[in-house]
């Protein structure tokens, strides 16, 4: 049975911290060691105690977020999800990325190419900040502790402040499940506090770190991670405006679904979402600007906690005491609210009028032409996602998906980019300031890849290779020889 007591959570010493980093560090060659197959039924034992226990927690997650229980039911069974799906990508294999290209004296640049084997090895133990918006499934046991324990990393997570008393329950959870499986000790430890964080990133074990949540706390952790005497990975994915352009098409043909569809993105989860749509861009005159004029603010419940109330308030009052916003429509409290301005007043002051509201808020940005609208697609910097509403036969449609390629990581044609999907396909990353790292994902598979660094091993015999580069492929790995697919 789960304590579901909400009791205070004292923040972990200095020597506390270094103990969890050192047993993490001494566990890291077992853990890399242990087989696909190993860390597989780990990953799923993981998943199958939270199921197991899922009533309880979600009581718990219920007393410490101000969550619905409706939402943290589905979010619960997206992190479970998550955890399997990790499990499969372990036993496929095609992770490790092996490839093998034989010695050949003939080879054409001129010199004999010699015995090369390629696959992809764990980096060793990393750190997580687990998010205060997510507390199954980008928290404790979210994707970035499944994707590092599946790469074969040791993980140690730095616990929200939002959710302490879930975050020791579900630490206990993964805790158990390692022990099961007899994984060597130290492969998952569980610490509370800011500066606990911060000791835990600079020490010297610590290979790698991810991180969701603020820009300016993402910012603050990186230049810590790059100003260690050996920099390391930091993996921060730090929030987004993610714009929305309507081409004035879409903007007359559809403004009943498209106010329908942003009104429903803005209340998801109250807004607090990093796909959340924060700057939607229309065409002046339109019928959806009279559509969002009248539409009947949305209720969004609670938001998660204090302060992260208390930085939605401040966002939307920055933005409101700008000269060039007006209220659209919304503004009482728990309700979805919309302000607007003009193209020309955000190209005018990009920086005041382009900032993340956490929270169920939006800016309405009128645009008067096609020229206007580029503009502004050239303006928005770096973004997890850009949302483009129009028809294919639009003379803009071609130029604004390659204006949203050049800014973000994720390009959606008639679509909002809430409801993000865990798949193998994902891309949940873009470049700065979403995140510090725009070749890199957090969401899917592919976020494995953070994880792992590539080894070459060149000429070494058979004996000495690891089971995936032998001839024989004793573990079936899907690789490539010469150039070619093999098994």
């Amino acid at each position: 049975m789960i304590d579901t007591t909400a009791d205070a959570i004292a923040d972990t010493t200095a020597l506390e911290v270094d103990a969890v980093v050192e047993a993490a560090a001494t566990s890291a060659p077992a853990w890399a060691a242990t087989g696909a197959a190993g860390r597989a039924r780990v990953l799923d034992g993981i998943a199958d105690r939270l199921d197991t226990r899922a009533a309880d927690l979600i009581v718990l997650a219920q007393r410490e977020t101000r969550l619905s229980e409706p939402r943290l039911t589905a979010e619960l069974r997206r992190t479970t999800f998550q955890l399997r799906l990790f499990a499969e990508t372990v036993r496929d294999g095609g992770y490790l990325d092996v490839r093998i290209d034989t010695a050949d004296a003939e080879w054409p640049m001129g010199a004999p190419r010699p015995d090369l084997r390629r696959m992809h090895i764990p980096l060793g133990p990393v750190v997580n900040f687990a998010a205060s918006n997510f507390p199954f499934a980008f928290s404790v046991a979210g994707g970035d502790t499944a994707a590092a324990l599946a790469a074969g990393c040791p993980v140690i997570v730095k616990a929200s402040p939002g959710h302490p008393a879930l975050s020791r329950a579900i630490g206990a959870i993964i805790t158990d499940a390692l022990d099961e499986h007899r994984s060597p000790r130290g492969v998952f430890g569980l610490i509370f506090g800011l500066d606990a964080g911060v000791r835990a990133l600079t020490h010297p074990a610590v290979a790698a770190a991810a991180f969701t949540g603020s820009g300016k706390g993402g910012r603050a952790l990186f230049d810590i991670a790059n100003a260690r005497p050996v920099p390391i990975p930091f993996y921060g994915e730090m929030g987004s405006v993610n714009p929305v352009f309507v081409t004035a098409a879409a903007a007359r043909n559809r403004a009943p679904q498209i106010t329908a569809g942003l009104l429903s993105a803005l209340s998801s989860s109250a807004g607090q979402l990093c796909t959340k749509p924060g700057l939607i861009a229309i065409p002046v005159g339109s019928p959806l600007l009279d559509e969002l004029a009248r539409s009947t603010p949305e209720p969004t419940g609670d938001l998660l906690n204090g302060a992260i109330e208390a930085g939605f308030i401040g966002a939307v009052e920055e933005l409101r005491d700008h000269p060039r916003v007006r209220i659209l429509s919304g503004g009482a409290a728990g309700r979805t609210l919309l302000l607007t301005t003009t193209a020309q007043d955000v190209l005018a002051d990009p920086e005041a009028l382009t900032h993340e509201m956490f929270g169920p808020a939006a800016l309405i940005v009128t645009y008067r032409d096609d020229t206007e609208l580029l503009d502004l697609a050239r303006t928005v910097g770096g973004q997890l996602t850009v949302s483009v509403f129009g028809d294919e036969a639009d003379d803009t449609a071609s130029a604004l998906v390659a204006e949203g390629v050049a800014a973000a990581g994720r390009v959606l044609w008639n679509s909002w980019p809430t409801g993000l999907s865990v798949t193998y396909a994902q891309q949940h990353g873009g470049p700065y300031p979403a995140t510090t790292a725009p070749t890199a994902t957090s969401v899917g598979t592919a976020s494995i890849a953070r994880f792992l660094r590539p080894v070459v091993f060149q000429s070494m015999p058979q004996e000495l290779l690891p089971p995936e580069l032998r001839d024989d492929n004793p573990l079936s790995v899907p690789r490539s020889v010469n150039g070619a697919r093999a098994q």
